[in-house]
């Protein structure tokens, strides 16, 4: 199974709405499908992508991805009955990762609708089957990163400890840096609608909804 490629970028290629490249690793030309959100290097650049491999009867087929982020969150949509790679791929291609985890989070369908060949249905099954999966999508390692440690200005905050951490620790899997998360708790901290100290999910909900306003 491949899942990670580095290589030289000798073709880029449209074919019925979709695109992709043609990598050449170690004397062999791998055909990856991308996002249309995904703008691949230029010829002859080394290309590194993160891959999901599809096997089926009549082939294989690759999709790259930029970050191992992205790639997990692919499987992770395709994962839910009746969404395939393609529709995955729309879901992508509509908004970035962030956006994507913040629309399911909050069951925003309007905004999960609007990629191609999501129906209504299609949205409301992926909400409900992912909404408390990506909010605590995190990657706990045994040496826990620094700013989920040093937490020590963030004690007055009326969020309990273990949902302190669940939510700086899925934050950072997002991507946000350290300054933003705290920017964004404290904020939340101070609105007219602060969440129950135990409400993990409604503070990862609010801290979203505040970083993408602030963006």
């Amino acid at each position: 199974m491949i899942g990670w490629l580095q290589g030289e970028l000798i073709e880029t290629w449209e074919q019925a709405g979709r695109r992709g490249v043609v990598m050449a690793c170690s004397g062999v030309g791998y055909e990856v499908q991308l996002t249309r959100r995904d703008q691949p290097p230029q010829l002859s650049a080394t290309c590194t992508l993160w891959i999901h491999q599809v096997q089926r009867d009549d082939g294989s087929s690759l999709y790259g991805f930029p970050s191992q982020k992205d790639r997990d969150l692919f499987r992770t949509l395709i994962a839910v009955n009746g969404v395939g790679p393609q529709m995955a791929l729309s879901l992508l291609d509509c908004c970035t990762a962030t956006e994507l985890v913040q629309a399911i989070i909050e069951g925003d369908l309007k905004r999960l609708t609007q990629a191609q060949g999501v129906g209504k249905r299609t949205a409301e099954r992926i909400a409900v089957e992912l909404r408390d999966r990506l909010s605590a999508w995190s990657t706990v390692t045994d040496e826990m990163p620094l700013s989920i440690v040093d937490r020590s200005d963030l004690k007055a905050l009326p969020i309990q400890p273990d949902s302190l951490q669940e939510l700086q620790l899925t934050l950072e899997t997002l991507g946000y840096e350290d300054l933003e998360i705290r920017r964004a708790m404290r904020a939340v901290a101070s609105g007219s609608d602060v969440p129950e100290e135990n409400d993990g999910e409604g503070w990862l909900r609010a801290s979203l909804r505040w970083l993408s306003e602030s963006a």
